[in-house]
């Protein structure tokens, strides 16, 4: 059968990311466009949202990992944007929101290597440098290359005397054709894994 859905999100991961403002303040928004290649996560950003324009002005990022308990959080910043005015194809569906931390019910704790703060809540942040972006074939996404200079990690899901995450204790918040899901259970291990 052939089909023709309208999005492509077979199953990713929601990061939110922080940004900064022009005036310093922090922005911080939902991406369900993330994937890593080593110390290097790749981000798919709309081209005329807030995070974009903020990324190519000041390109330091916070790649905040939520885990299932936070989808709620997520999705309050769903229809916000930090942007002002609120840009005509975005006015339709979206409100500009200046603290986004507050409406999400989050918590901006300060980086160590950047100057976007990082989500508190968030199990895994990743603090990292945009390092070079590009527009993918149609024009339609930027794609934002940023590497990972710090990682924090919540102690309860690594595993103790390791740098490891412990994948029996985490588990990343998934965007599943626009709805939420934590993983199930485990079916096995890459040979290549260093936790059993």
């Amino acid at each position: 059968m052939i089909i023709a859905p309208k999005i492509l999100y077979f199953g990713t991961p929601v990061v939110l990311l922080s940004s900064e403002n022009g005036d310093g303040s922090a922005n911080l928004a939902p991406n369900s466009s993330a994937w890593a290649l080593g110390h290097t996560l790749v981000l798919g950003l709309g081209p005329a949202g807030h995070t974009a324009y903020n990324l190519a002005k000041r390109p330091e990022v916070v790649i905040n990992v939520p885990g299932p308990r936070q989808w709620a959080a997520v999705e309050r910043l769903a229809d916000l944007t930090g942007a002002w005015p609120v840009p005509d194809h975005k006015q339709a569906a979206y409100r500009h929101e200046r603290d986004k931390f507050g409406a999400a019910g989050l918590t901006a704790v300060p980086s160590v290597k950047v100057r976007p703060p990082r989500v508190a809540e968030c199990p895994l942040q990743l603090e990292a440098l945009v390092e070079a972006t590009s527009y993918n074939a149609t024009d339609d996404f930027l794609i934002a290359q940023a590497s990972v200079v710090a990682v924090h990690a919540d102690p309860d899901i690594v595993v103790p005397g390791t740098d490891h995450v412990d994948p029996r204790k985490w588990s990343p918040l998934i965007y599943n054709f626009r709805h939420y899901f934590g993983l199930g259970d485990r079916l096995g291990h890459n040979f290549r894994a260093e936790t059993a």
